[in-house]
């Protein structure tokens, strides 16, 4: 990323960052089988292409010593394939699950940031970049943020598999599938973050408001009753011969309004389908204590100076029905990423991954008796493990755009053997600066 920010003494700090970024994405399928259809099924027939869109400008400014407010101003529209059904690890990580595909604006990031040197600490020199101001920060902090951010920014990060505007589009490789992570529908959410940082390691904190319905823009601000705690421990090391390696194990605990599995289950069984639509993100429930739970680890590790290789694993109970993120109780992800040194477009990336992802039993049954998801039932249900192929080519055509065309291939979408598999192709253009 490319800043305006024109530091003069070298333990100077920007009193700015400015930033932008603009990134189009068009998928499409071609017809596969199907032994059926429902509600939220990918459509059988060939998709001729969705489009989605999103631009945003990233803001930061110096408050006073160590503190800075960031802002992420950010405009989005268009829609994924099948209206972003169908497909638990779905193929378009800018995609949401909102009805009117027409743009709006919406502020993503507002918040504040503090650091707090610890005693003795080294100075560590950052660039600037999103969200990020140029300068000396200390190598050995504590930091407070406080407002409404994207906790992606801050937990289950990832060098080779994290950002879908310019490496893998899929939802499970961006994030850890089986993390129910708390965000609005678009990923955002009021939050509190708390993190200690050292040299070669680093411990964070997060208590964050839950959506009131599931995968919703509404959130529960009766913190007390609602809200979804995440703790990570990241670790840092440097091979010989190798290079950086990180580790990060991380776990949470979500209170919602969601029911159980089971609970509809049982009352479907009786012909009362009244959970149905609270799980589908449709109406409100008027109870509270849903608790979910889960763990992730991912870790990297850097081949050469132009070879990075990732993997994620990743669980959940899966006992309540999933409130904010991806319809996935299991999830294992394995990838790598290259650079085009080697041919002389340094500047270039290319990356391979498969991901599997899987559902609790309670889920399975749910879904077999005609229940339904905020992303996914085909009304019925022959489960088998959902497995995704991911391929891409990120080229730069000038200092400010890349184009990269990519390919998914989807095994058992939506968990159910009787429905393809699915080929996606796409086509993404991103423009930084």
């Amino acid at each position: 990323m490319i800043g305006n920010d024109r530091l003069g003494k070298k333990d100077s700090v920007a009193n700015w960052t400015i930033h932008f970024q603009l990134t189009g994405i068009m998928q499409g399928h071609p017809a596969f089988n199907a032994a059926y259809s429902g509600t939220n099924s990918l459509q059988s027939g060939a998709d001729n292409g969705e489009f989605s869109v999103t631009s945003s400008i990233f803001l930061g400014r110096k408050l006073w010593k160590g503190a800075a407010i960031y802002a992420t101003p950010e405009i989005a529209g268009g829609q994924g394939m099948s209206f972003t059904r169908g497909i638990a690890g779905f193929t378009n990580g800018e995609a949401y699950r909102i009805g009117d595909p027409y743009p709006a604006f919406y502020f993503a990031r507002l918040y504040v940031q503090q650091n707090f040197a610890l005693k003795n600490s080294d100075v560590d020199f950052q660039p600037s970049s999103i969200d990020q101001l140029g300068g000396k920060v200390p190598a050995s902090r504590v930091t407070i943020t406080v407002g409404k951010i994207s906790m992606a920014d801050f937990f289950d990060d990832n060098t080779f598999s994290h950002d879908p505007r310019t490496q893998f589009l899929n939802w499970s490789l961006m994030s850890n599938g089986a993390w129910d992570y708390p965000a609005n529908v678009r990923g955002y959410t009021p939050a509190v973050v708390l993190e200690l940082i050292k040299p070669k390691w680093a411990i964070r904190f997060s208590t964050a408001l839950m959506p009131k319905i599931a995968n919703s823009s509404m959130m529960d601000w009766q913190w007390y009753k609602s809200n979804s705690e995440t703790v990570e421990y990241e670790r840092r090391w440097k091979k010989k011969g190798l290079g950086t390696g990180v580790v990060r194990v991380l776990g949470y605990l979500s209170f919602t309004k969601a029911p159980t599995y089971q609970e509809a289950i049982n009352a479907m069984s009786k012909g009362d389908s009244s959970f149905v639509p609270i799980i589908q993100g449709l109406l409100e429930s008027d109870i509270n204590g849903g608790i979910k739970y889960g763990f992730g680890i991912s870790a990297e590790q850097q081949l050469a100076d132009d070879i990075g290789m990732f993997a994620r694993i990743g669980w959940n109970d899966g006992h309540t029905a999933t409130w904010a993120f991806a319809e996935i109780d299991q999830t294992i992800s394995v990838g790598a990423s290259m650079t085009g040194k080697r041919w002389k477009r340094p500047m270039d990336n290319i990356g391979l991954a498969i991901v599997a992802n899987g559902i609790s039993k309670e889920h399975r049954e749910y879904l077999q008796d005609g229940g339904y998801g905020f992303m996914i039932g085909d009304g019925t249900l022959r489960y088998g493990n959902e497995a995704i192929i991911e391929a891409f080519y990120q080229c730069q055509l000038a200092s400010f755009l890349w184009i990269t065309p990519d390919y998914q291939f989807v095994i058992n979408p939506a968990y159910n053997r009787d429905r393809g598999p699915v080929h996606v192709l796409g086509l993404r253009a991103h423009v930084e600066f």
